[in-house]
């Protein structure tokens, strides 16, 4: 492990000081080395994560195709692939050098493996250290600037923490109308901690899954400093249809005004528009 780390970061201190790119190279990923012969041109994003930092590290002109999922930034070339139910034929016609997932749905890797087609899995991030290493990770296969954005959230993420006022404050995301949430060992829950905020749904998670679904009744009894609605693009719900729903306008978050609506993709996302959510629930108010 610690030689391929050793030589992804060889490679990227490269990159970040304009040395030439060095392959071929090797990464670890968690369905085993990834060998990597030369700068791919042709790169297929199955992850909206994955392709936003992408583009992020201006690697984006390599990138041919991206998922159905994949909605940001602006220009990115969606298809109609799935990254759920991947159709490998249809992959296969763009002749890609690199597909990028952030899971193995079935039989891709081995069957992309046998086309001579190398899969990059970068699965959920659980804290910020992940989001960095994938950044640096793409940066040293692509040959693009991670350092940059990665120095660039860093201290954007210090100044947010430092200057927010949240510490103590419970609250409720909510990931869909009907009422799943996220307990604070998720990376979101990762990100409401860095602000000292801790999650009503804690104590719900009895399974340790880290998304229960929670009931009306429950939710209003917990009584959260902070409601964050990160289902308003998909099912319509905002602040005022939350406020219409039997027994929540006497809510705390609700009264004062602190009914937060998310983007959902950002809300949802480890890539680096997690200092846009970041920023979102600090600048709130109490």
């Amino acid at each position: 492990m610690f030689k391929k780390l050793a030589i992804v970061a060889s490679v990227v201190a490269l990159a970040a000081c304009g040395q030439p790119q060095v392959y071929p190279l090797t990464v670890d990923s968690p369905a085993g080395e990834v060998t990597i012969h030369d700068r791919p041109e042709a790169i297929i994003s199955l992850s909206p994560t994955a392709t936003e930092m992408l583009f992020a590290i201006g690697a984006g002109p390599q990138v041919v195709a991206v998922d159905d999922q994949s909605d940001f930034p602006p220009g990115a070339p969606v298809t109609d692939f799935s990254g759920l139910t991947p159709n490998l034929e249809a992959i296969s016609t763009f002749q890609p050098d690199l597909v990028i997932v952030s899971y193995d749905p079935g039989d891709l890797v081995s069957g992309l493996g046998a086309l001579g087609i190398p899969v990059l899995i970068l699965p959920a991030a659980v804290t910020l250290d992940d989001v960095y290493g994938q950044l640096e990770t793409l940066g040293a296969v692509t040959g693009g600037d991670s350092e940059a954005i990665v120095r660039s959230m860093r201290a954007d993420i210090a100044e947010i923490v430092a200057g927010a006022s949240r510490s103590g404050l419970t609250y409720y995301h909510e990931l869909d109308p009907t009422l799943y949430s996220v307990a604070s060992s998720t990376f979101i829950g990762h990100l409401y901690s860095l602000l000292g905020m801790k999650s009503i749904a804690d104590p719900a998670d009895t399974d340790g899954y880290g998304y229960p679904q929670l009931s009306a009744e429950y939710i209003i009894e917990s009584d959260p400093d902070v409601i964050v609605l990160a289902d308003t693009l998909c099912c319509d719900v905002s602040s005022a249809s939350v406020a219409s729903r039997p027994g929540w306008g006497a809510m705390t978050a609700v009264a004062n005004g602190s009914v937060i609506e998310a983007d959902d993709s950002v809300a949802s996302r480890w890539g680096p528009r997690v200092v846009d959510f970041l920023r979102l629930i600090a600048a709130s108010r109490p």
